[in-house]
This record gives C-alpha cells, sequence and structure tokens, in this order.
C-alpha cells in the first residue's frame, strides 16, 4: 500500500520535529532524547564484531524491521542495524551515527539517516484499524460470504492509523537510535539506511565505521 504524498509529508514534518529535539538540541546537561538500547554481554553477542583502535564495533542486521522495547515495527523504506559499542573499563567514546557507512551488494556506499525521517515511516505490522474488525464480523454474516459491498464496487482504501499512534511509533523509533556525543561505554542503539528493496534479494552487506578511533568494515549476515 501506497502512502498519499500529503500524508507522507504531514508523517514527515512531525517526525522531522522529532528529529531536531532529539539530535540538534542535545547537550551534556541535558538528557539525550535517543535513549539508545540495552547492549549485549559482550561483542561475541553480536554476529559481526571488529576492532577501531580501542572501540569495538558490534553489529546485526535487522532488515526492514525495527526492534524497540515495545515490540517491533516495520518500515518498507529503511533498513536497521544494530550497534554495539564497547571499549575498556570505564571508557568514554565520542558517537555519531555519521561515522557509519553501508555498502549493499558491492554498491556505493549509504549514508546513515536521521532517526526522525525514519520515524515518519514505520508501522507496526500488527497494528488493525477497529473497523476491521467489524468488517469482518459483518461478512461471516452476510449471505454467501460476499459482504456487504455490491458487485464489481470498490473497497474503501484501508483507514489511516490516529495521529496519536503515530506518535508513539516515531517516540519508539527516536528511543530506540543509537545515542550520540561523548558516551560512556558500552553504547548500543539503532542505526537507518535508506533502502526500499527487498531484503531477500541482498547479498552481500558491509558496514564500515571509520571515526576518531580507527576504521574497520564488518561482513554483516543478510
Amino acid at each position: 500500500m501506497r502512502i498519499s504524498p500529503l500524508v507522507r509529508i504531514g508523517a514527515l514534518t512531525a517526525a522531522l520535529c522529532l528529529c531536531i529535539q532529539g539530535q540538534n538540541t542535545q547537550s551534556k546537561d541535558a538528557p539525550n532524547e535517543a535513549k539508545g538500547i540495552p547492549p549485549r554481554a559482550s561483542p561475541a553477542e553480536y554476529p559481526a564484531h571488529g576492532q577501531a583502535g580501542a572501540l569495538t564495533i558490534a553489529a546485526e542486521f535487522s532488515g526492514h524491521s525495527v526492534p524497540t522495547s515495545r515490540g517491533p515495527l516495520a518500515t518498507e523504506d529503511y533498513v536497521v542495524i544494530e550497534i554495539g559499542l564497547f571499549g575498556p573499563a570505564g571508557a568514554r567514546a565520542a558517537v555519531s551515527s555519521a561515522d557509519f557507512s553501508v555498502r549493499i551488494n558491492g554498491k556505493k556506499p549509504l549514508p546513515t539517516q536521521p532517526f526522525g525521517l525514519v520515524a515518519g515511516s514505520v508501522k507496526d505490522p500488527e497494528w488493525e484499524p477497529p473497523e476491521a474488525a467489524e468488517s469482518k464480523s459483518k461478512t461471516k454474516l452476510s449471505s454467501g460470504g460476499q459482504g456487504e459491498q455490491g458487485g464489481g464496487s470498490t473497497p474503501p482504501p484501508p483507514p489511516k492509523p490516529p495521529i496519536a499512534t503515530q506518535r508513539e511509533w516515531a517516540q519508539r523509533v527516536q528511543k530506540a537510535a543509537l545515542p550520540e556525543g561523548d558516551r560512556p561505554l558500552p553504547e548500543a542503539g539503532l542505526i537507518f539506511f535508506l533502502y526500499r528493496g527487498k531484503v531477500q534479494n541482498i547479498d552481500s552487506i558491509e558496514l564500515t565505521y571509520a571515526g576518531a578511533t580507527g576504521k574497520v568494515t564488518l561482513a554483516l549476515q543478510p
């Protein structure tokens, strides 16, 4: 299902407000709006990991799924990578999603995208509008399983999620995104890349980190 341009623009506008708040107004004295996700016990808990100086980069490819603390969301426009950053005990690191890029199927490297843009494209795969349940019930009661629609009539477009629901999804993306700035280690969160293709068509994924501590490229599992 394609989202109409007006709906998409409205969703992106709201999401960009979240992006600006979370990514452009951070300071040491104010809490980071991007909370990240709990890091795993060690880099070995991720499918791929490598060294960039004293910093260990660990990663797992999530495809078009956006794992959050309240269950996974889905996006058709972006792919997601869970990042774990590790270092010596008590270490800190300057974390920036801009230090990452990804190469899919050997093509041109893709830069990361702000979580605010991703937030405007997500949906809960388990969400179902209230009208759908009622419609199913009426269809079962109708004779011959034809429902209330006359033959040849065009069904109405599916209803859009309420604004409050979309906002809640956007907040879940925001909280799961990789926190940025001077951070204590270990740290973990999600980074996002624009990719509308099917995950089944991905043969190779190379994630590259190029930051202050060094550079490393990880081969991820599609």
